[in-house]
């Protein structure tokens, strides 16, 4: 039975088969990837069968494959027939394991990716990257080629054997190509490479085995399939505990997925993204690096977990963000690594950039900005987790209201903003509402005893001394709204969040009429700009996705609720063939831009069809 969409009834449009993938100058599309990841790294694996992007010991470590910011210089792992084929993908349902088949007039191959996850009663720090070769009908020349290029492609490897396995070494770190019924592995230059025929019988198997200052362990390949299998069945088990029924189920799902595999799992962090430096604007310089975890998000991401009923992963998130900022406590850093460290000097990385897209950074400079809404996003999601039942110790109560009262003498600072600008320091309306929200939820947290509260009777003084602000200097009587800056025309989507975030209610004439002035500036059909003019950066931008989703969410608020189900269909429509999305989209291509997969993207399509759910109940 074809499916419907729950509140549309809209039937879903099938993806058809592609045509062999097409590489520019030797860059696949950026829709062209999926993600697979193990809790600890990602890596991209282009429609093509080549895994082009993967950090290796973790997420957030130098790259051993780079070839989506460098295809001469960045090393991948190329897996493809060696004739003229078509493709058709797919995750396993209910998994973060990508199945690839490839058709070609000799016949059909099956390729099953995936980064193993470690065994139940296992302690071994290693990683493993695991393809299984199926035969699914005739006979199939297959090429492959192993490119290692470790420290962001700037040291080439020593490659040697060990116990007759092919061993790329550098420094501390060694990665075993371990092959079976995939052709005699040869030694190339820098690379391992071979060749093989597919054919009814024994799969073929290639694993990655890697070790980074422990020993290098040479897996048997039925421990290889062992790992692969229960991996499936793992996912799988964690995808039948959500509990999500709404609109939009299958698109929420993957959206958990790809969210999932933003989770470091040694510290419970959750990284923004899982690539650094893929390009907001085609050869343009606004090219960041996103694997660290940005307070920015930490509301939507701790409400996410919530909705679908991931305890362990939201209670391992809010005590990670805990533990992170008591390091800088009472100020904020934007972002943290994801070990909890706030140390991340932005360099420049010797690439040649995605479609010479320059520079390729490693870092990020904005940690050390100013951005007043972290404020309130951090009391927003103590709110939300004690709202679900959960209690605060002594440390983090006391903590937390020293933090309303740093905001209190905080608030009237300019700040650059939730966009992190690079221009001069501004007063942003977001961020004022977001200190108004600080304030908000730190009498909530202490009208219920959860927080001190000798101090709330400044803290209600400075609340309404920062919404007689926002009224005042943030709210434009020529466009009827609130405005991006003080004594400012322009709009920034960043005003929805005042909205999401309660700032004022949904019923509210100047709420609604901000969204509709959001709506007349900066949407274009389903895309939204986050905003327009100048921000200290050359050049331009996509259309950025989290921003439609949240006018989706906004619009379902106000009632809405026909307008929000139509954006969100054509937001639904607008990911990739595996239903993964990048930070921006080109509205004139509907290419993909920027780092993927994006989580602040799928969190907001999470929160967003969780509240046209909650409208059309």
């Amino acid at each position: 039975m074809t499916a419907r969409h729950p509140v549309s009834g809209r039937t879903p449009q099938a993806v058809p088969d592609a045509a062999q993938p097409v590489r520019a100058d030797g860059y696949a599309p950026l829709r062209d990837y999926a993600v697979i990841g193990d809790g600890r790294c990602a890596a991209l694996v282009a429609r093509d069968g080549s895994v082009d992007w993967l950090a290796w010991p973790d997420l957030d470590s130098p790259s051993l494959f780079a070839a989506v910011l460098d295809p001469a210089r960045g090393g991948r792992f190329l897996l493809r027939p060696d004739v003229p084929y078509t493709v058709n993908r797919r995750y396993l349902p209910g998994t973060n394991v990508l199945e690839t088949t490839f058709t070609t007039a000799h016949g059909t191959v099956r390729l099953t990716d995936a980064l193993s996850l470690p065994d139940d009663t296992s302690l071994a720090p290693g990683r493993e990257l695991v393809r299984r070769v199926e035969g699914l009908a005739g006979s199939v020349p297959m090429r492959w080629s192993v490119e290692p290029r470790f420290g962001y492609g700037t040291r080439a490897p020593h490659l040697t054997h060990r116990a007759g396995v092919p061993v790329a070494t550098f420094g501390p770190d060694a990665l075993a190509v371990c092959a079976w019924n995939a052709g005699k592995p040869q030694l190339t230059g820098d690379a391992v490479a071979s060749g093989f025929r597919t054919g009814a019988g024994t799969p073929a198997v290639i694993a990655l085995a890697y070790a980074h200052q422990e020993p290098l362990v040479l897996p048997t390949r039925a421990e290889c399939e062992a790992r692969l299998d229960r991996s499936i069945a793992t996912w799988r088990r964690w995808s039948d505990e959500r509990i999500y029924a709404g609109p939009w189920r299958e698109a929420v799902l993957r959206s958990a997925l790809a969210l999932k595999l933003l989770v470091f799992a040694p510290s419970g962090a959750v990284a923004a993204a899982a690539t650094t430096s893929l390009p907001e604007e085609l050869g343009g310089e606004r090219n960041w690096d996103y694997r660290f975890s940005w307070i920015r998000d930490s509301a939507f991401t701790l409400d996410a977990f919530l909705q679908l009923g991931c305890a362990p992963e939201a209670t391992s998130y809010f005590w990670w963000l805990m533990h992170a900022s008591q390091l800088t406590h009472p100020r904020l850093h934007v972002l943290y690594r994801l070990d909890g460290g706030t140390r991340a000097p932005e360099h420049i990385v010797p690439l040649s950039g995605y479609q010479g897209s320059v520079p390729v950074r490693a870092g990020n400079a904005a940690a050390g900005q100013l951005q007043l809404d972290t404020y309130g996003e951090l009391l927003q999601t103590a709110w939300l987790y004690t709202a679900a039942g959960h209690r605060l110790d002594a440390d983090i109560a006391r903590r937390l209201a020293e933090t309303a009262d740093f905001i209190c003498t905080t608030w009237q600072q300019p700040d650059a903003g939730i966009w992190e600008v690079r221009s001069a320091p501004e007063h942003f309306t977001q961020s004022k509402m977001m200190c108004w929200i600080a304030l908000d939820r730190a009498l909530r947290l202490a009208a219920r005893h959860l927080i001190p509260d000798r101090h709330a009777p400044r803290w209600r003084r400075e609340r309404q001394a920062v919404a007689d602000f926002v009224d005042k200097r943030c709210f434009s009587p020529h466009r009827n709204s609130y405005v991006r800056s003080t004594d400012s025309d322009a709009m920034d989507a960043g005003l929805l969040l005042g909205l999401l975030h309660g700032y004022l209610p949904p019923d509210d004439p100047r709420m609604c009429a901000t969204v509709a002035a959001v709506q007349k500036a900066l949407q274009n059909g389903p895309y939204v700009s986050r905003y327009l003019g100048a921000d200290g950066v050359p050049g331009g931008e996509g259309a950025f996705l989290a921003c439609s989703f949240w006018l989706v969410e906004a619009l379902a608020r106000c009632g809405r609720t026909d307008e929000a189900v139509s954006l969100m269909d054509q937001l639904v429509s607008l990911g990739n063939d595996v239903g993964l999305y990048s930070e921006e989209i080109d509205p004139t291509t509907g290419a993909f831009l920027g780092n993927l997969p994006q989580g602040l993207s799928h969190l907001a399509l999470i929160s967003a069809a969780c509240a046209v759910g909650q409208a059309t109940r």
